[in-house]
């Protein structure tokens, strides 16, 4: 029994939130830098909250933009471990040390298959520059890496898809009866030859909390 009790405490699940993990992304805590901390914060739970109950944006993405040492990858564990997610994972450049550009795709094509074996979760890309291997000098960077993860987050060129004018624009609020009559016309208009797609995640984001979105 003690060898089972101390084999428990010693192996990591494959599964489930890597608390240790983020907890090292923010070893000093989260100090509260003022109102733009808490606005990004707020924004970035607004989107947890909008997985959780979204039936139109199963996937959502962020990307955390600044200085070196501003704090954005303590910002993103702050927010994995506050969304209380059954799987949240981290994949940074450090973890990937000396590997091949193919054996980082399949470790992070896991971390993604994983992830969609579970109702909820989040995936932290730490430092994505370094997981592209980019250089600013050429530039340079790994096009396997970059193509592995444009598949994963399904993203792709605005070529081809639906952008609504917005006559259209104000016709798809009408119907989802989101805004207020006196504001549709406006909203329209700020929405305007925007993707299909693109607007029902802002209509979707506005529509999470009293503080609600800039479209």
């Amino acid at each position: 029994m003690d060898d089972f009790l101390h084999a428990f405490h010693e192996i990591v699940p494959a599964f489930g939130a890597s608390t240790d993990d983020l907890e090292r992304c923010r070893l000093n805590g989260m100090v509260d830098c003022g109102d733009r901390h808490q606005h990004i914060y707020q924004r970035a739970m607004l989107l947890v909250e909008q997985v959780k109950v979204s039936k139109g944006s199963p996937m959502v993405t962020c990307l955390l933009e600044g200085p070196s040492g501003s704090g954005k990858t303590a910002l993103a564990a702050t927010v994995g471990i506050d969304s209380d997610f059954p799987y949240v994972k981290i994949i940074s450049a450090e973890t990937m040390i000396g590997l091949h550009e193919s054996t980082k795709c399949a470790q992070i094509v896991k971390v993604f298959e994983d992830a969609y074996k579970s109702p909820l979760s989040i995936i932290i890309l730490d430092d994505i520059e370094r997981l592209l291997e980019y250089v600013a000098i050429g530039p340079r960077f790994s096009n396997i890496i970059s193509q592995t993860l444009l598949v994963l987050l399904k993203t792709s060129s605005s070529q081809g898809k639906e952008t609504p004018g917005a006559e259209d624009a104000k016709k798809v609020l009408e119907q989802l009866n989101v805004f207020a009559e006196d504001d549709v016309s406006a909203a329209a208009e700020a929405l305007n030859d925007m993707t299909i797609k693109k607007l029902y995640m802002l209509i979707e984001m506005a529509a999470q909390g009293e503080q609600g979105w800039s479209c």
